[in-house]
């Protein structure tokens, strides 16, 4: 199976998670010319969109999977973050934050509010 499959199928198992958690799917795989965020969620309970990085490591060799979402990978995330709100015209009625989920073998994590805008 290639990279790209298996970050896929990763992706897929982190936005049935945020369903189940209630979170309504946005996007998959937004790109702009600046980069890419992996799922935009909205959460109706609080009004919040969610922009969610998703991590994986198949073992702990590599480090914890939370941990590759350094500060300039936050800083590309909230840049991308910012055009998509623009292109969607989400303004003040809704709330943002930046969520990451780590997944290391069957085990998956979610942090919300990971980090804050930078």
């Amino acid at each position: 199976m290639n990279k790209r499959k298996i970050g896929t199928d990763y992706e897929e198992q982190a936005a049935r998670y945020l369903e189940e958690q209630g979170l309504r799917l946005l996007s998959r795989n937004y790109r702009c010319r600046i980069g890419e965020i992996d799922l935009v969620a909205f959460e109706p309970a609080t009004k919040t969109v969610a922009f969610v990085e998703v991590k994986y490591r198949t073992d702990a060799e590599a480090g914890l999977p939370e941990e590759a979402v350094t500060e300039g990978k936050q800083r590309t995330i909230c840049r991308v973050a910012d055009h998509y709100r623009m292109r969607k015209h989400l303004g003040d009625d809704y709330s943002f934050r930046f969520d990451v989920i780590a997944i290391q073998g069957q085990s998956l994590r979610y942090y919300k509010n990971a980090f804050d805008y930078i």
